[in-house]
């Protein structure tokens, strides 16, 4: 019985960044072995344990047999007799096809530190194929260590594509597509999965909401970059740099998604395309079973981010009647989402992505205002019913006025 750490704790200690997690694999035991130390069994579909000492997963090697369509078409097998170099070789990156033992000796059959030197991404071998997810993991992987010059090898590029034209992608759930997606979005670049995602065409299966934006041009006026679905994914990619909010993050994607509509229609490019994009949303959303909270947002974010460029030419009453919209006085932290979004989006713009967003500001100073407003002392004074948020809507109005004088 031997004990190997794999996968991207080894990766993750070649390229000197932090090990979030341990992956340890046991070469040469049974589950009754691994019973008799004191393990505890998990998992029904490969053995699984929990080591007693420090509650880390330990592995039995296995292989595995394409046998079905999907996610789940496999038959895993697991024996005493299943080689090291057999379980790395089901594995989809060679970067994440590394062992090394107790003694730290590297056992590396694929070339992974190779392809660690020269920053690829590349898949370990044909069986790559049998696995659609790994389109997805391939994309979050480029995601996460685009800061590091990673690429996706030609060959790897190939094969996703190829997988993608010929329907593998069909075969995931929703649920499993929408963990991976989010996973990506809370990357340092979760631009770049969406971009590798509509370079291999899985975008147009997966998300043909932000699809169809690729192609869509924009007023130059507005948006220099002309294309729409490169705006998207930079007002993306300004979102990372403002919030940690995966939220945020969705709904500055997703803003100007009812765009996608115009696409092969005679509607004037920003005719409405806030109210056909909450659709376009709900429908994703329900589709992928994303959270309601991150949904809502990016409801809001779709319906208003365009009343935010010019919530300061706005009259003080439009201004709470946009607070009372997102539901602020509930939910405060709404204020601070909607002023990144309509930064994000401001921003996500060539050649104005360090534009001063002044409209941000505003929104947080004059909710501060409004804010200082006591419901709790309008009731004390005797108001009743609608008389108390009508009295709360007058006197925020004039908190606001009274503070920007």
């Amino acid at each position: 019985m031997k004990i190997f750490l794999v996968g991207g704790a080894v990766r993750d200690k070649l390229l000197n960044l932090p090990i979030q997690d341990k992956d340890w694999l046991v070469v040469g035991a049974t589950p009754e072995i691994m019973l008799s130390k004191g393990y505890t069994q998990v998992g029904n579909d490969f053995p699984v344990f929990i080591n007693p000492d420090n509650g880390e997963e330990y592995s039995l090697a296995r292989t595995e047999r394409k046998t079905g369509k999907g996610y789940n078409g496999f038959i895993t097998w697991s024996s005493p007799d299943i080689t090291l170099e057999q379980d790395l070789k089901r594995r989809d990156l060679t970067i994440n096809a590394i062992a090394c033992d107790e003694n730290g000796i590297l056992f590396d059959p694929h070339n992974g530190q190779k392809d660690i030197l020269n920053r690829q991404l590349r898949h370990v071998s044909s069986s790559f194929h049998e696995d659609p997810l790994r389109v997805l993991r391939v994309a979050r992987f480029a995601a996460n260590f685009a800061h590091l010059n990673f690429r996706i090898a030609k060959e790897t590029k190939v094969l996703m594509y190829h997988m993608t034209k010929n329907g593998e992608l069909s075969n995931l759930t929703m649920e499993r597509v929408w963990r991976e997606t989010s996973k990506a979005l809370i990357s340092r670049n979760p631009q770049i999965y969406f971009y590798v995602l509509h370079e291999c065409g899985a975008l147009k299966i997966l998300l043909p909401e932000i699809n169809e934006l690729f192609g869509v041009p924009s007023p130059i006026e507005w948006h220099p970059e002309i294309d729409t679905g490169m705006h998207s994914l930079m007002s993306l990619t300004i979102s990372v740099a403002l919030s940690n909010s995966i939220a945020v993050r969705f709904a500055a994607l997703l803003h100007d998604v009812g765009k996608s509509l115009t696409k092969h229609s005679k509607w004037p490019i920003h005719q409405d395309h806030g109210v056909l994009g909450i659709s376009l949303i709900k429908s994703l959303c329900k589709r992928w079973s994303i959270p309601n909270s991150i949904r809502d947002l990016a409801v809001l974010a779709t319906e208003l981010h365009d009343q935010i460029h010019i919530i300061e030419q706005q009259s003080i009453e439009c201004l709470v009647t946009f607070f009372n919209r997102i539901d602020a006085w509930r939910k405060p932290y709404r204020v601070e989402q909607m002023a990144v979004i309509g930064e994000a989006n401001a921003r996500g713009r060539a050649g104005l992505e360090s534009t001063l967003y002044k409209q941000a500001s505003y929104l947080r100073l004059t909710f501060k205002l409004a804010n200082t407003v006591s419901s709790q002392e309008i009731i004390q004074q005797g108001f009743k019913g609608v008389q108390v948020s009508e009295e709360l809507t007058k006197r925020r109005i004039y908190a606001i006025k009274k503070g920007l004088i």
